[in-house]
Parts: structure tokens; C-alpha cells; sequence
């Protein structure tokens, strides 16, 4: 398209002509299109210069444009602060101190007090705010640290006339932000790189540990916020320890807010991960993972506590006494008398094992004095290893120090699983049967020899039978001493069946 070359100065200078119906088609054309290519240059040199627009922030912790709920977390000495603006809709959800705490009837200055005064229906519904108004109410929650004691954790108390970030009152909607241009675009990458900074500095680091005890209670809400919003929480992934002590003092946050279903499934996560390391330090404290297994509703990590703690009841029962739900204490009583009717009548069935000769009838000194000597060898042996050690009169040297003497039950678990094994039984071997053959010289032949032996291990394989019901394991941890695993002296074939867990009651 040709255009006619105007000179500069006198374009300028001279008024712009009216526009007239006589005009011609070419003009207007040119004009028009000098018009939009010097419209085209002004916008890009507006956009060159680096100008762009403020936009708040609206993502976690704090929703500027779509929050409602105001927390402000302080330590004691306000040295740290943290601000949330959340949203009521989805702390109601998960929480229900939230969903009462948001209510009408809570959040207005007389509290419940206001409720039942006139008992009109007019007086219910002006009390009642309508959908509109309540949309646009806002909350403010801060820690209540004077009411807490010395070792409790400080609550969330509504403000009723606060200093909001909303701007003015708390029921005023927050102002309006409009985009305000930058200088230029270095002024506006040095204030986004502050920002950002502030930003990552805020968040709370596994790597760095808290240094006083407020800071681990800020913590504790920050990870319950956190799980709220479906985040990740902070939590120790590497020292098994570390990651305990914060889960559960994360779960006993959530308990008091009535959140332990949200909270609890996100802990329940974060143990599982630490796999065979978590199933040792369960076999190590028993009772603690009792507790918290409870209280994030883990079945995995309940039912891998309670069988230790049934199987070793009842020295766990002073740390479970007054501190756990009666339903858990109920539910370990219930399966310990299910496990000694048991183990009683194993041994029973032990004690009462012979041999039958060709008939089908027991065997006796006078049909078979062999095979009857057998039969008292091997219920010598059962007594001996089903019963502790008696205690020694004389103290045992210094040097070796003193030897921790285990429970009955732990020498019943010991015995059946040694009966359960393959490997060879300490007491019933060659040297053990030809020892007590040589006590009657009469009877002490090679052929008596292998025939004494073939009966021992006759009732060995009986009672391998008979035993190994109890010698089942339900548990995640390899309870066998080789392949590295852990023995363990105790029985382990408790078993939480369905309808079983306490808190589904």
C-alpha cells in the first residue's frame, strides 16, 4: 500500500482536517492505517518498558484473594509469628472445631447465650444470618497463650475485634488490589526475588530443628495446616526417633481440633515408608506405638504392637494403664486369656504325647520298656525347657554382671518354636540318648541305640504337630533369629480380626 509522503514538521504543525463525505476512500485508508501503526508502536513501547502487574498471592499459607479465616500463630515471646489465610469451607471439612467454631450462633459476640431467648419464629430467623451475609463474614483465630499451662499446647481462640490483614473491620470485605506498574523491570526482579525469599524462609525445614519448644508447637500447626491442604507436613524421613516424636505430637495437635481422621492417614503414610527400620523400633517400644497406632487409626502399626504387647502382657501393662482408650486395654486383656487358653492346651496335648504300639494301645513298661523309656526322656525334656531356670543361691560373679531372668510364657515361646524347628534339639541328641541309655547297662546295645533314637524323634515329629498353630507369626518383622532378623522368645500369633479394632466400635 503506497502512503504520500507528508514532511514532518508541517504534519505536526497543521490541524488535522475535518472528516467530510467528499473526502476520498484512499485518504481515509492511509489515515486509518497510520493511525494503528503509530498505535501499534505506542503498545509496544509500553510493553518494552518493563511494566506488569501486581498479583497477590493465593496459594499456601496465605489465599489473598479467596481466605476467610485469619490464624496467626505467635511464639510465647513473639519473637516468631506465622499468618494463614485459609478457607472456612475446608478447615469446617477437616476439622471440627472449625465447623462449630465458624458457626452463626459461635462466631457472634454472645456466643450460644443468644440461643433459646424468644421463642418466636421471627426472633430464630433474624438470628439466623442469610446465605449473603454469611458469605462475606470473615474469622480471626490467634494462640490463647495465658490460659495454657506449662506443659500444654496453647489453643486457637477466636479475635473478636482484631487488627485484621483484611483491612478495617472483620466483617468488611478486604479491599480491593488493583495492578500497579513498576519502574522498570530491574526494580521489579529485585521485589520478586525478595519475595521469594521471603517465601522459602518462611517455610518450615526438616534439615533445621527447632530451637525452643515454641517453635516445635508452631510446627506442629503448621504440618496440621499443611495436611489440610493436601502438602506434604515436615517430618523427619531419615531418623526413625525423630520422625516418632513429631508424628505424635502432630497426632495429639489433631486430637484436640478433632482432625485425627486427616492427620492420622498422612502419619500413617510417613511410618509405613521407614518399612523393616519402623518394625524394629516397634519391637523395641511396644507399648508407645500401641498408643499412637491407636490414635492415627493404623491398623498395620496396631496390630504389629499389640502382638508384642500380648505376647510379653503383662509388663506393658504399666505404660498402657490410664493412658490409652479402655477399648484398647479390653482388646489386649480379651487376646492375652485367647492366647493362655491356648498355650494351656498345647502343653496339655504335650504332656499327654506317647508312643502306640502295633495294637493301637499306649505303650507301658511292661509291653514296651523301650519305647516307655523314650516316652520319659522326652517329657524330661519338655519339663525342663517349659519351666524357668530356678534362681541361684550364691550371686553370680561381678564381671558377669546380672542376667535378666525371662517370664514363664517367654520359656512356653521358646520351647514351641524350638520344637517347630528342623534343626537339631540341644538335649535330644546322640550323645544326650546314648548318656541316658548307659544309666541301665542292660539295655545299652547299638541296636537299643538307634532303636531309642528312631522313637525320640518319633515324638519329636508328633509334637512339631502339635505345636505349630502357636509358632505362626502375623507379624511384619522376621521373628527368626537367622537372615538377620530378630528373635524373639514370645509367642506372636495374636491376630485382629475384622470387627476387632477398637476404634470401630
Amino acid at each position: 500500500m503506497v502512503s504520500h509522503y507528508r514532511p514532518a514538521a508541517s504534519y505536526a504543525d497543521l490541524p488535522l482536517p475535518a472528516p467530510s463525505s467528499s473526502a476520498p476512500l484512499s485518504s481515509v485508508r492511509a489515515s486509518s492505517v497510520t493511525s494503528g501503526r503509530s498505535t501499534t508502536r505506542r503498545h509496544r513501547h509500553g510493553r518494552s518498558g518493563g511494566s506488569s502487574a501486581y498479583l497477590p498471592q493465593n496459594e499456601f499459607p496465605v489465599f489473598s484473594g479467596t481466605g476467610d479465616v485469619e490464624i496467626v500463630l505467635a511464639s510465647a515471646d513473639g519473637r516468631q509469628e506465622k499468618r494463614y489465610l485459609l478457607h472456612r469451607l475446608i478447615l469446617s471439612q477437616c476439622s471440627a472445631f472449625f465447623e462449630a467454631g465458624t458457626r452463626p450462633e459461635w462466631s457472634r459476640p454472645g456466643g450460644l447465650s443468644t440461643i433459646g431467648e424468644g421463642g418466636s419464629r421471627a426472633a430464630s430467623q433474624e438470628r439466623r444470618p442469610s446465605l449473603e451475609q454469611q458469605s462475606g463474614r470473615r474469622w480471626r483465630y490467634t494462640l490463647d497463650w495465658q490460659s495454657a499451662g506449662t506443659e500444654d499446647v496453647p489453643m486457637l481462640v477466636q479475635d473478636t475485634a482484631p487488627p485484621s490483614i483484611f483491612g478495617g473491620s472483620e466483617n468488611a470485605p478486604p479491599p480491593v488490589l488493583r495492578p500497579k506498574p513498576t519502574g522498570t523491570s530491574a526494580a521489579f526482579s529485585r521485589s520478586m526475588s525478595n519475595f521469594s525469599a521471603l517465601s522459602i524462609n518462611s517455610l518450615p525445614s526438616a534439615s533445621q530443628p527447632p530451637a525452643n519448644p515454641d517453635d516445635e508447637i508452631l510446627k506442629d500447626y503448621d504440618n496440621l495446616f499443611r495436611i489440610m491442604y493436601q502438602y506434604p507436613p515436615s517430618l523427619s524421613t531419615s531418623n526413625i526417633a525423630t520422625a516418632y516424636t513429631e508424628c505424635k505430637a502432630l497426632l495429639h495437635l489433631a486430637d484436640m481440633y478433632d482432625a485425627l481422621p486427616i492427620a492420622g492417614t498422612r502419619v500413617d503414610h510417613h511410618l509405613l515408608r521407614f518399612g523393616a527400620r519402623l518394625y524394629k523400633q516397634i519391637a523395641k517400644y511396644p507399648p508407645s506405638y500401641l498408643k499412637l497406632g491407636y490414635l492415627a487409626r493404623s491398623r498395620t502399626i496396631f496390630a504389629e504392637a499389640l502382638i508384642h504387647v500380648v505376647g510379653q502382657w503383662p509388663l506393658a501393662q504399666s505404660s498402657l494403664q490410664n493412658q490409652v482408650d479402655t477399648a484398647v486395654l479390653d482388646l489386649v486383656e480379651d487376646k492375652h486369656e485367647d492366647l493362655e487358653e491356648a498355650k494351656s492346651s498345647v502343653e496339655a496335648k504335650l504332656w499327654r504325647l506317647s508312643l502306640t504300639n502295633p495294637r493301637g494301645d499306649r505303650v507301658t513298661p511292661s509291653s514296651d520298656y523301650l519305647a516307655w523309656l523314650a516316652v520319659s526322656f522326652f517329657r524330661s525334656w519338655v519339663a525342663e525347657n517349659a519351666t524357668p531356670a530356678p534362681t541361684p543361691i550364691l550371686k553370680p560373679p561381678s564381671s558377669a554382671g546380672p542376667q535378666p531372668q525371662l517370664p514363664a510364657q517367654s520359656s512356653s515361646g521358646r520351647l514351641f518354636r524350638t520344637l517347630s524347628s528342623s534343626a537339631p534339639l540341644p538335649g535330644l541328641g546322640r550323645d544326650d540318648c546314648k548318656r541316658f541309655l548307659k544309666l541301665s547297662p542292660d539295655l545299652y546295645t547299638r541296636d537299643n541305640l538307634r532303636r531309642f533314637e528312631r522313637k525320640v524323634e518319633e515324638l519329636r515329629n508328633l509334637a512339631r504337630e502339635i505345636v505349630r498353630p502357636m509358632c505362626r507369626s502375623f507379624l511384619e518383622l522376621d521373628g527368626s533369629a537367622g537372615g538377620g532378623g530378630v528373635a524373639l522368645g514370645y509367642l506372636t500369633c495374636t491376630r485382629v480380626g475384622d470387627g476387632e479394632w477398637p476404634w470401630e466400635e
